[in-house]
């Protein structure tokens, strides 16, 4: 069977990641090409899938001038560089493998599919949560009416305070005019969950949020702006940048501090690179908690609390039916099933890695699942949609649309309002 090969056009941790999924399926896919701005990152990926040097561009213009260079595209860039690569790969023939969130632009997203419906290619979105076990078996003890008819939805993005000082206080994703609302930006894939668990169509959506912790108003007396620089509280402030990046092991987050990781260059990032900020000083301006409710047209309710302040980083739900109610927590993979009147409780506890590893497994198996889809396609049993297709992603996406205009405009927002013509 010959492989499929596949473009990655950005070549950042996820890029890598999605690339060695499909590299660990060599005999059904293979990394052929990369297009990636910075150097080293480049150089990574040529190394790690041994690309030819002359299937290696800086940028994607390069790569699609070059001529078609594999069947499909894994296209891994920035929130705001999602959409200009994704409408010319399948402009020029390539099917795509998009990160979330498809574009920090409701109407691009819903461009985006129009795209990929007009010119007949596979659009899958990384919403890799719907492939993770964890969710496919509570979505299944739904489907077999194990609590009865859902009504009621109540779920928790517990980001953990150290994870938002990282990513949206410090990091890539700290402002909305350098990436997206952190609704977005954070949570599609959460509002992706409860769309698929809720089984109808969201109609309406209320949002409150706020920035109230990470700003100036809260910064330590006397601390500077980079905690390298003498800060007072270094010794107690868990947010301290060098115990983050500066040691040993430091993992994902001291790589995003310095792809480089000597002491020089690393210290050299904490004197002067973002993420050596401190947090109560940084130019952050997403929020640190919010509250989504939402209303589906087959009157389930959903609400959706996204919060830094927790100590966990994983996700928490309950999901309420007419005889008997569920409660899981991702990171420990442990599902209750608690029905009306029985005097028991029913546990699964699933044998998958750890919630936090490849999203509990999602990750790999969303690449698998794009694999085989293109493979269908390409032997003419047609262009499955997948689990992810951009069709069913751009009504999760316009729900996360919907709460950050709630929000900001403080009022209950009908998604009809991001419908042209009365349809999207």
């Amino acid at each position: 069977m010959k492989p499929i090969t596949i473009a990655l056009i950005g070549a950042g941790l996820r890029g890598i990641r999605y690339g060695e999924y499909a590299s660990k399926r060599s005999h059904e896919m293979k990394i052929v090409a990369v297009a990636e701005p910075d150097d080293v990152k480049r150089n990574r990926a040529k190394e790690a899938f041994d690309i030819p040097e002359e299937r290696c561009f800086k940028t994607w213009d390069e790569l699609f001038a070059a001529g078609k260079q594999a069947d499909a595209a894994f296209i891994c860039t920035r929130d705001k560089d999602h959409y200009v690569p994704a409408i010319k790969a399948m402009e020029a023939g390539y099917h795509v493998m998009l990160e979330k969130p498809m574009s920090p632009d409701w109407e691009e997203c819903v461009e985006l599919e129009r795209v990929a419906d007009k010119h007949n290619r596979i659009l899958t979105i990384c919403h890799v949560l719907r492939y993770a076990p964890f969710f496919q078996t509570i979505k299944q003890l739904l489907d077999e009416g194990r609590i009865g008819r859902l009504m009621s939805i109540q779920y928790n993005e517990n980001v953990g305070y150290w994870h938002q000082a990282h990513s949206f206080v410090r990091g890539y994703f700290n402002r909305v005019d350098n990436s997206s609302p952190m609704i977005l930006a954070k949570s599609c894939h959460d509002t992706d969950i409860i769309q698929w668990f809720a089984g109808g169509k969201c109609l309406s959506v209320s949002s409150y949020g706020h920035l109230s912790y990470f700003n100036k108003e809260n910064a330590p007396e006397g601390a500077p702006k980079y905690c390298i620089d003498g800060c007072p509280v270094a010794d107690s402030c868990v947010y301290y940048a060098p115990d983050t990046y500066m040691i040993e092991n430091g993992g994902w987050k001291a790589e995003a501090a310095s792809a480089d990781p000597r002491f020089e260059t690393m210290y050299q990032a904490m004197k002067e690179g973002p993420f050596g900020r401190c947090v109560f000083q940084s130019d952050n301006d997403v929020v640190d908690h919010q509250v989504v409710a939402m209303e589906f047209d087959n009157e389930v309710t959903a609400v959706f609390t996204m919060t830094a302040f927790t100590e966990k980083c994983n996700r928490t739900l309950k999901l309420m039916g007419t005889t008997g109610e569920i409660r899981a927590t991702m990171e420990t993979n442990e599902i209750e099933i608690r029905t009306f009147g029985a005097d028991r409780t029913d546990v699964i506890k699933l044998e998958e890695a750890d919630g936090h590893v490849g999203h509990g497994g999602g990750d790999a198996r969303l690449v698998q699942d794009f694999g085989r889809t293109v493979r269908a396609a390409a032997s003419g049993q047609g262009t499955s949609e997948g689990r992810t297709s951009a069709k069913v992603s751009v009504q999760s996406h316009l729900i996360a649309f919907a709460a950050e205009r709630s929000r900001v405009e403080k009022r209950m927002v009908q998604l009809e309002e991001f419908y042209v013509g009365g349809q999207l």
